[in-house]
């Protein structure tokens, strides 16, 4: 039995067909659904997901794709636990693979949570993984440019400004609502660690960044200092 299956095998017998109603009205029924609970899947799947902690990268990344291959969106949502849970396993030439899962059936769920995933493997190695960030950028796929934008949620201190600014000015000229929200997500995380950094960059773009981007970027910002 391979692993799609195993995991499908766990879930089944779990299946709620209301609340699978409900998430796929949420996700604007672009997706079927088992209907479990995050909580609900995590517990049932544990086992297999740690059985694998050993498993080489090349491995995990062949077994995410094949559950990226499955109807259910439960099946990617186990993908990214599996990846998030065994990520020291991924160095940089696995960046291409884990980009690769954000362009398929893609949404905000799912990708999101690779930029995660992603964010972490570049953090390890930041001089060279950076590098692999400053083309997807530039990718022709949205999905990939928000990963780019998010893959320094949460670094702090180790996030390097240059690039965050120097991604949302080169991002701010789309019109697309996710990558509008996603440079104002990002700007605002990083206004948590370098609020008057932040503050000035908006001053700084004025009208060039949308309505949205400043609305999400300022939430938990003065306007004066």
């Amino acid at each position: 039995m391979n692993l799609a299956e195993q995991v499908k095998k766990t879930l089944a017998p779990l299946a709620d067909p209301d609340q699978a109603a409900r998430m796929s009205a949420y996700m604007r029924d672009q997706f079927a659904f088992y209907g479990i609970p995050t909580p609900a899947r995590r517990a049932a799947l544990k086992p297999l997901v740690r059985s694998l902690k050993d498993a080489p990268a090349g491995v995990l990344l062949d077994a995410a794709g094949e559950l990226w291959r499955e109807p259910e969106r439960e099946c990617q949502y186990a993908a990214i636990d599996l990846l998030a849970a065994h990520v020291k396993q991924f160095d940089g030439g696995h960046i291409d693979g884990l980009l690769g899962l954000a362009r398929q059936a893609s949404w905000w769920d799912t990708v999101d949570a690779l930029a995660v995933v992603i964010g972490t493997v570049v953090r390890a190695d930041r001089a060279l993984r950076q590098l692999r960030m400053d083309e997807a950028v530039r990718h022709a796929d949205l999905w990939t440019r928000r990963v780019a934008m998010l893959h320094q949620l949460g670094w702090r201190a180790d996030t390097d400004q240059v690039r965050l600014f120097g991604y949302a000015g080169r991002l701010a000229h789309e019109a697309d609502f996710f990558i509008r929200k996603a440079i104002g997500w990002g700007l605002r995380d990083y206004a948590r660690h370098e609020p008057d950094a932040v503050r000035a960059f908006l001053l700084a773009q004025g009208d060039t960044l949308s309505a949205l981007t400043q609305r999400e970027a300022g939430k938990h910002l003065c306007t004066e200092k």
